[in-house]
């Protein structure tokens, strides 16, 4: 039996750009950002296409020490690389996110788990750009070869159709964009943590 294949989101996010470059439009983009190194090429990349405000909501982070650093170091990286680039700080409960885990926290990476917390913070993301009438939402969270594009994507259009805020589909680890962000992160002198930010992704 043949492989059904996997859609290619970077195509469709290049029509999309070159749809807004012909029609001379530079939407609002909210960007949900899960840190620093990811959202390096991101934002190097989209900068050119659209107004972005960086949101920061990632309950799953722990402890807060680590949620704290992580921050701080997305907020330099903004004012360093992109200053003209708005941020936003989400609400930081942790609760949220081990409520929704409950039952889940023996799942493997990329498994069940994961794919609640995207929905969850693309969900929160998708409200706070239909509050603040974005033109479009998307995530960092595909520029790592740790996660599924095919659920992202899947996750942010159940959630655009759900809320009338418009998806902004997008692979971001393709074209050497991880490879970039790493080579940015050295330029930055950014901090790269080895693990997701939940304690059940942690290396013990």
């Amino acid at each position: 039996m043949s492989q059904i294949p996997k859609t290619n989101y970077q195509l469709i996010l290049d029509k999309t750009i070159k749809q807004l470059s012909e029609s001379g439009k530079r939407p609002t983009l909210l960007l949900h950002a899960c840190c620093a190194p990811c959202s390096s090429y991101v934002l190097e990349y989209l900068t050119s296409y659209f107004d972005i405000t960086v949101f920061f909501y990632n309950p799953n982070i722990s402890p807060e020490e680590e949620y704290l650093h992580r921050v701080s170091e997305i907020k330099r990286l903004i004012s360093e690389m992109c200053p003209d680039v708005r941020f936003i700080e989400g609400r930081y409960d942790p609760k949220e996110f081990f409520d929704m885990a409950k039952g889940l926290e023996n799942e493997p990476e990329r498994g069940s788990r994961c794919h609640k917390c995207y929905r969850m913070r693309l969900m929160e993301s998708a409200i706070i750009a239909k509050e603040n009438s974005f033109d479009y939402f998307t995530t960092t969270l595909s520029i790592s070869p740790q996660k599924d594009s095919e659920v992202l994507n899947s996750i942010g259009k159940e959630v655009s159709t759900a809320t009338g805020v418009p998806y902004l589909f997008s692979d971001f680890k393709k074209r050497g964009g991880y490879k970039r962000s790493i080579e940015l992160s050295a330029k930055y002198d950014l901090y790269r943590q080895n693990y997701c930010g939940c304690i059940f992704s942690k290396p013990k």
